[in-house]
């Protein structure tokens, strides 16, 4: 009876544990974590929609051209006496670059000067002779074949005082080309002879390169695509280009936009154009890789957005749209073109609408956020990007 009493005993003592453990399961709170997961705000940063004129641009890359590059060569045979500019110098046209010896020129120059003076006295003599034989022919003293000789004699003696000047002309030009001077403003390059060495107008290296660096050209490409818009815009007006350091950071110049090539490369889909720039602190150099950038048009009244606010779901492309109570929706929109860090929005946003630029990977629907305002959009400097920037639909 014991036994009986003590076993009813134990199992009333393990339902009454059971239900007691149950029951202050069912009464416990929730844990604390989770309440503070659902009312935690997520911090991000936040931008407002702009309404505001925004420049279209074409970026491409490019190659610096000088204006022009002149070999200098010499255009008379001599040994090359003296070299009188330093390499790397700059240069003005008309400057002394280099002297020929002139002694051989000198003397050409003065033998012809002599025989213009003899052909000269002789011319005198023949027109002396011709005026009296014409005298003595009115007498009958002399035949007229005597007089159409002397005829002949004062034209051979004129054509020969001719060729004496074409002689003492053709001695003082080389002896001017004995001097060479500089053709161009420009800057020397490296020596390419050394005073002492005889030189030929026929050597095809020449004395020394010389470039004009002011202004100086760029030659850059876009995709054909743009032709259009671009041939366009040139008809409306001159084209204003920057050209930027290789890495995009600094930019170096800015000039106009000369000259749409004739012809597009097949290989690569792009046409090529060409831009001059001033170029006073030479920041531009031959040869130089640089990055183009081609104002195309400025669009007014564009509702703009920063690019990293656009987020791509299975439905199309959408932002995290602000609310008044700090709360995130989502909100489809329609994007017309991404230019630099700015997209132009064609529908779904309106100026002044607050919009989560950064941090919106980590939320949902009607997440609770903590908005830090962003730098405003356009005071960051859009770096070029080494494309052209189309329509992104």
């Amino acid at each position: 009876m014991k036994r009986w009493i003590l076993a009813v005993a134990v199992v009333v003592l393990v339902a009454f544990a059971i239900w007691f453990v149950r029951r202050r399961g069912q009464q416990q709170p929730p844990p604390a974590g989770a309440a503070q997961a659902q009312q935690r705000a997520v911090p991000v940063v936040t931008a407002q929609v702009q309404q505001r004129d925004l420049p279209v641009y074409l970026d491409g890359l490019g190659s610096v051209i000088a204006a022009k590059t002149i070999t200098v060569r010499p255009q008379v045979d001599g040994r090359l006496e003296t070299v009188s500019f330093r390499e790397g110098q700059f240069v003005r046209r008309g400057d002394l670059l280099a002297q020929i010896d002139p002694r051989p020129f000198q003397v050409q120059l003065e033998q012809a000067k002599g025989a213009l003076t003899r052909d000269a006295a002789q011319l005198r003599t023949a027109r002396l002779a011709l005026e009296r034989n014409l005298v003595l022919l009115r007498d009958k003293l002399v035949s007229q074949q005597d007089v159409d000789n002397q005829e002949a004699a004062v034209g051979q003696f004129e054509g020969g005082v001719r060729i004496d000047q074409a002689q003492i002309d053709s001695a003082r030009l080389n002896l001017e080309y004995a001097r060479i001077t500089s053709p161009i403003d420009g800057v020397t390059g490296v020596r390419l002879v050394d005073p002492g060495n005889l030189i030929r107008s026929s050597d095809t290296s020449g004395i020394v390169v010389i470039t004009q660096l002011d202004p100086i050209a760029v030659l850059f490409t876009l995709p054909q695509d743009v032709l259009p818009q671009v041939a366009q815009q040139m008809e409306l007006g001159t084209l204003s280009v920057e050209a930027y350091s290789r890495d995009g950071n600094n930019k170096l110049a800015t000039g106009e936009l000369l000259v749409i090539d004739n012809q597009i490369n097949q290989n690569s889909a792009t046409m090529r154009l060409k831009a001059s720039f001033a170029n006073p602190q030479r920041l531009l150099w031959p040869n130089q890789f640089v990055k183009a950038r081609l104002l195309l048009t400025v669009r007014k009244g564009a509702v703009v957005v920063p690019a990293t606010a656009v987020q791509r779901g299975p439905e199309g492309t959408f932002v995290y749209v602000v609310g008044p109570d700090q709360t995130v929706q989502p909100r489809p929109v329609e994007i017309d073109q991404t230019q630099g860090d700015l997209a132009v929005v064609a529908r779904g946003l309106s100026p002044n609408d607050v919009v989560v630029a950064d941090g919106a990977s980590a939320l949902r629907p009607g997440a609770k956020v903590l908005p830090r305002p962003a730098q405003p959009a356009g005071q960051r400097p859009a770096q070029p990007s080494g494309r052209a920037v189309g329509v992104d639909r």
